[in-house]
């Protein structure tokens, strides 16, 4: 370990406070590594999910639309609750509580229920016709036990073309009436856009918003638990209205963005010996946000 006088570490948590007596190299691995962080929205997010895997299964369950900007923690919140409901075995039967499953990027029935196979673990025949398919992943998303499915990427919906927009939400439809479990989808505002477009699908999926970060409390607990969780040691300023401005300036407002720019903030401290996430490391890192990376790849294109 790094020799350094015994300091006061209470700006951290308990948990960080062990990790910040490491040295410089296996701090930079903690910094880097996923990290939850319970924000009142995610929770808020969380409860709304334990609410819907709890409920008793009837023909017309309800479901949850969870949406928001691209990287702004809707994925995190799923993993989040996977993680609380794992896939377990027991006498060489898979038992998978939570199922989740992108949408493909080019939507149709045969490769959503191809998705859904993969994700059980199916073997897939070749060229297996569209009843059969649907047959055997209805049969293996009961064999398994799913109570709740979980339909990522689902603005991808719209890359179809009317009918196949059509045949999906459909789809949706016969899904939640046929396996009597609550049906979860996930994606930006264009989700939203996908299933309002059904009469029938809109009164059943109930939006949860994720909307872009603004300089509040929310924001600043958000900020106080990231420079809690480092393990840096001596305390970083951030929680303040003047740097959480700067801090939603520069990552535009989501919170993945948010976690990139303070991750590698919070990496120029350690390495530089300043220990603190403030305006000096901030401008230490080779962060860009997402418009800057966009002008600086248009500009090497031109």
């Amino acid at each position: 370990m790094d020799e350094f006088p015994a300091i006061d570490l209470s700006h951290l948590l308990p948990a960080a406070q062990g990790l910040a007596r490491l040295p410089v190299a296996e701090r930079i691995q903690r910094i880097r590594a996923d990290r939850w962080i319970g924000y009142p929205r995610a929770v808020e997010a969380l409860n709304r999910l334990e609410t819907l895997f709890a409920w008793p299964s009837k023909q017309r369950m309800p479901n949850l639309l969870l949406v928001g900007p691209t990287n702004n923690g809707k994925s995190m919140i799923i993993e989040k609750f996977r993680r609380t409901h794992p896939t377990t075995s027991r006498d060489d039967q898979e038992h998978i509580p939570v199922l989740c499953v992108q949408m493909p990027s080019e939507p149709s029935v045969t490769r959503f229920y191809v998705a859904l196979l993969v994700a059980m673990g199916a073997p897939l025949r070749p060229r297996q016709r569209l009843p059969e398919m649907e047959q055997l992943a209805l049969s293996l998303l009961r064999r398994v036990g799913v109570r709740m499915l979980v339909i990522d990427e689902l603005h991808n919906v719209l890359a179809g073309n009317s009918v196949s927009r059509r045949e999906f939400l459909n789809l949706l439809r016969f899904l939640g009436n046929e396996l009597r479990v609550p049906l979860v989808g996930v994606g930006t505002r264009e989700a939203y856009l996908a299933i309002r477009s059904d009469d029938q699908l809109e009164n059943r999926f109930e939006p949860v918003m994720l909307p872009l970060w603004e300089a509040n409390d929310d924001c600043y607990s958000l900020l106080a638990s990231f420079a809690a969780s480092f393990p840096l040691r001596r305390s970083s300023p951030i929680a303040t209205p003047d740097m959480a401005r700067y801090l939603l300036t520069r990552s535009e407002g989501t919170i993945g963005e948010l976690a990139h720019l303070l991750i590698a903030a919070a990496v120029a401290a350690a390495e530089s010996g300043e220990e603190a996430i403030n305006h000096r490391t901030l401008s230490m890192t080779d962060y860009a946000g997402p418009s800057e990376r966009r002008r600086q790849f248009e500009r090497e294109l031109m």
